[in-house]
């Protein structure tokens, strides 16, 4: 079986809703020349995880034009609560361009200096331990960009959509090679719900922790009812994040 995955770039969640302002303080837009391209989540004052492909698939991958915006709800506005803040370092899984596959679709950005906390900007507690997130249960996402593959009418608010999860035998089942069922996890595709191009590295919620990122999806369509969608999990990864934060 071959198939071209699609990472989340340029566009966004599905059959989804406006999230209430702020109430995901923890959310961040990744830019290039001022262009929303990736979600990501602040893990610390100074550290954003993300997706690794969203550095690979830039044209731009230069420390200038590289920003991380905490705080905002629209980002086609200049709010009062944005900060904008310059990516000092990108931390790419080591596995990821080795593999060439999405198992290692992680990555770190480390902030030329640190978030201001309030009630805008705060910092998402990482699981304590790993463990396999069981099936059918019902986690968000939410992101910036399309709502629909037809219209291309991009969102600038940040909409949130409620997924559940896949069992892993049927996601390898169907991904085949693309799936690996020790660093990934995914969602059950019904067609209508789904993340997208543009929220690759947003966190998907699960009884309020960060249990994975957004990572690939069908190339046909964001909501394919045979392709489940597929993010990678962050408990894996707690000894990498832990050894890379410096």
């Amino acid at each position: 079986m071959k198939i071209s995955i699609a990472g989340g770039m340029e566009s966004g969640i599905f059959g989804g809703k406006e999230a209430k302002p702020h109430s995901r303080p923890y959310m961040a837009s990744i830019q290039i020349n001022k262009h929303h391209t990736c979600g990501g989540m602040l893990i610390r004052q100074d550290y954003v995880l993300t997706a690794a492909h969203c550095l690979n698939r830039t044209k731009y991958s230069g420390r200038g034009h590289f920003e991380v915006v905490l705080g905002a709800h629209n980002i086609s506005k200049k709010e009062t609560s944005q900060q904008r803040i310059a990516v000092k370092k990108y931390i790419q899984h080591h596995l990821f361009e080795r593999n060439k596959d999405f198992s290692y679709d992680i990555m770190l950005l480390k902030l030329n200096g640190k978030a201001k906390l309030n009630k805008f900007v705060q910092v998402m507690p990482l699981p304590k331990k790993s463990g396999k997130i069981p099936a059918n249960v019902k986690c968000t996402i939410s992101g910036w960009g399309y709502r629909s593959q037809e219209n291309k009418l991009p969102s600038d608010v940040l909409q949130e959509v409620a997924l559940k999860l896949q069992f892993s035998f049927e996601c390898k089942a169907i991904w085949q090679q693309y799936f690996n069922s020790e660093t990934m996890i995914c969602s059950v595709p019904d067609g209508k719900h789904g993340f997208c191009k543009g929220d690759s590295g947003s966190p998907l919620i699960c009884n309020t922790k960060p249990q994975a990122l957004a990572s690939y999806t069908s190339p046909e369509s964001c909501v394919d009812k045979k392709y489940p969608q597929v993010l990678v999990q962050i408990a894996y990864f707690l000894p990498w994040i832990k050894k890379k934060m410096d």
